[in-house]
């Protein structure tokens, strides 16, 4: 084999293909494909991957040689490179940005100190009884099915469990041990580092210690390389991580299995932007493998994904999810005027209150606040209604001794406030935030230790002591043996945003937070402050620990306005003339432009749309449209992100 194949890493997406080079006599022995190497390319030395060794060249021409051989471990695996080619056509992208994503930067010490040979190790035997999936029908056929190698697609709702050895770790955890157990390897993906701390400690527990690794982004150079190689060189058959751990070239994968779909932390922020769940489904495809995807709620994606029937429901029976989950209750937005007058004015209703007081002699009560700090922000005086500009949709706030209501955003003066939900004409003044919420608690109940969790400090864990935790959605620490009530503050803050799935991602951080608290057999319960009465949906779904029936309900709305998931939309951004020149170009036939908008600094954005089906070839044709201005060196390149989930934001 005298000829290599090499992707090379130039960063631009005309040049996204393999280019032949010669290999030297002396560089034989370690050319292989998979192999990191360096090249002269247009000048310059540039990285590149060897993808194919071949007998002859397909170029007529001289071939330049192979400049050096990085190293001879073949980090990218003909899976993973499959999987990356896949993903960067769907997303109309470079395969080259998408291999940045997936294969860590070389560390030469990390590669020296790691031995080539795997150690020797005890195979796991895998015991059916299972304490975390035994409340669900077809927990137990998923997990023979799992350790008999086959592959079966799952999606799971969860019902929170805060005892120790029975709550959704220790359930991934059982998942992986049967993968394993039947002789192919697992890959768990968490949103944070405080889900991966959990995840570790349920694994260490289930099946001992060297039988996984670790794969974050706060992980140093060479930790993160090290545990790398550990699970490219068959060291260990389970690799646990967030985001960037869902390329890890797993031996043999028999399963991928990830918590929360709907969190935004599975979007990958740097070109193509794939998100995760995609790239999950076709790492499953190409290699074989079970997909599990669980989360106590559900977004509208997998939900698309039960519908069709490509994953299969695995629910808990309803008395099972009554006893489970805590009570939920629905408080009003009237404060009870004949309580403590220090209560009232801390934006507590009575109910809420009475609750928590109660609560607090049970352990911890968790509060949820969506804002940090101090927000301040108008609402109607009947039902809490956000106040938004008429113009541009931005808060609404007052200025001057007048008291005139001016946007934040735009500036824009408002008239005559009028509420469109209520037809109220009056304002309230709101302050909200987590720093806000633990002062008027700190007061409202004297002696109890007051914990604060967002922003710069997150904690992880809290005791069993009565306190009482303020935290804003995801950052809610767990306690020992559960909470014994929560209070969700604000729930109009959460569902009165101009986004596409306000209320589906509003349950998704209510029941985060409600699925930390005891069941309802324990005393646990919650308490859901402030809904306006124009988000019904979520709100039932809440209280009856429903979120399928959330996600169906607006898979079939969005199914009928043809939005996605139903169907496939690109944003397209950038100059006014070149993104005009996309929406007037040579368009698949089923393909829909939705229009033009036109920012002041001559910039524009552009929506397409596109039955499912030929999704492929909406993204081929902006992948065209990029490479053409590329290979012409034009200055109004735009920037184009494939399958955005909401095209309104």
């Amino acid at each position: 084999m005298s000829v290599a194949a090499v992707l090379v890493d130039t960063g631009l997406a005309h040049l996204d293909r393999p280019f032949e080079y010669s290999v030297p006599q002396e560089l034989a022995a370690e050319v292989a494909p998979g192999v990191r190497v360096k090249v002269r390319f247009a000048g310059r030395d540039l990285s590149g991957f060897v993808v194919e060794l071949r007998e002859e060249a397909e170029h007529p021409g001289r071939l330049a040689p192979l400049r050096k051989v990085v190293s001879p471990e073949r980090v990218l695996t003909p899976q993973v490179l499959e999987a990356a080619t896949v993903v960067a056509q769907m997303y109309a992208g470079a395969t080259g940005d998408v291999l940045r994503l997936a294969v860590p930067p070389r560390h030469a010490r990390a590669e020296r100190a790691l031995s080539l040979e795997p150690p020797e190790q005890e195979s796991l035997v895998w015991d059916e009884s299972s304490a975390a999936w035994d409340r669900y029908p077809a927990g137990a056929a998923l997990l023979r099915r799992l350790a008999a190698g086959e592959s079966p697609w799952a999606a799971w709702s969860a019902v929170p469990t805060p005892a120790p050895r029975s709550d959704w770790p220790a359930a991934l955890a059982d998942a992986a041990a049967a993968a394993v157990s039947g002789g192919r390897g697992a890959l768990l993906l968490v949103p944070d580092h405080r889900d991966v701390a959990r995840l570790d400690r349920a694994l260490s527990e289930r099946v001992g210690s060297g039988h996984h690794v670790l794969l974050t982004a706060d992980q140093g150079p060479q930790a993160r390389y090290t545990a790398f190689l550990k699970v490219l060189r068959g060291h260990v058959p389970i690799a646990v991580g967030t985001r960037a751990a869902a390329w890890a070239p797993v031996h043999d994968l028999g399963l991928i299995a990830w918590w929360d779909d709907g969190d935004d932390l599975w979007d990958e922020p740097r070109a193509p932007y794939p998100h995760v769940r995609d790239i999950v489904q076709t790492r499953c495809e190409i290699e074989g493998a079970a997909l599990l995807t669980g989360g106590f709620a559900r977004s509208v994606p997998v939900q698309g994904w039960v519908d069709s029937g490509l994953v299969k429901d695995v629910l808990a029976p309803r008395e099972t999810v009554r006893s489970a989950a805590p009570r939920v209750l629905i408080a009003s937005d009237e404060h009870e005027r004949d309580l403590d007058p220090v209560v009232a004015r801390a934006r507590i209703p009575g109910l809420a209150w009475r609750t928590a007081k109660s609560a607090l002699e049970q352990g911890p009560v968790l509060i949820q606040v969506p804002r940090r700090g101090y927000v301040p922000a108008l609402a109607c005086q009947h039902c809490r209604r956000r106040a938004h500009c008429r113009q541009c949709g931005g808060s609404l706030g007052l200025t001057g001794r007048e008291g005139v209501l001016v946007c934040r955003l735009c500036q824009h003066r408002e008239g005559a406030f009028r509420c469109p939900q209520c037809n109220g004409r009056t304002v309230r003044a709101l302050v909200i935030g987590a720093r806000r919420t633990a002062e008027e608690l700190g007061r409202a109940f004297p002696g109890i230790p007051v914990h604060t969790s967002g922003s710069s400090t997150v904690l992880a864990e809290v005791d069993s002591e009565p306190s009482l935790v303020i935290a804003t959605p995801g950052a809610e620490p767990v306690a020992d043996g559960g909470y014994s009530g929560a209070l969700l503050l604000d729930a109009w803050a959460m569902l009165d945003r101009p986004a596409l799935d306000a209320g589906v991602e509003a349950l998704r951080r209510w029941m985060g937070a409600a699925g930390l608290v005891r069941g309802a057999g324990d005393g646990g319960v919650v308490v859901l402050c402030g809904a306006p009465q124009h988000s019904v949906a979520a709100v039932e779904a809440l209280s009856r620990w429903d979120p399928p029936w959330l996600a169906e309900r607006e898979l079939s709305d969005r199914t009928a306005l043809s939005l996605p998931p139903s169907s496939v939309m690109a944003l397209v951004t950038g100059d006014r003339h070149a993104v005009d020149a996309v929406a007037t170009g040579e368009l698949p036939e089923e393909v829909t432009a939705l229009g033009l908008t036109l920012a002041p600094d001559d910039s524009a954005r552009l929506v397409l749309r596109a039955p499912v089906d030929a999704a492929d070839r909406l993204a081929a044709y902006l992948a065209a449209v990029r490479r053409t201005a590329l290979a012409k060196k034009a200055d109004d390149v735009v920037s184009i992100r494939m399958r955005v989930a909401d095209p309104t934001v």
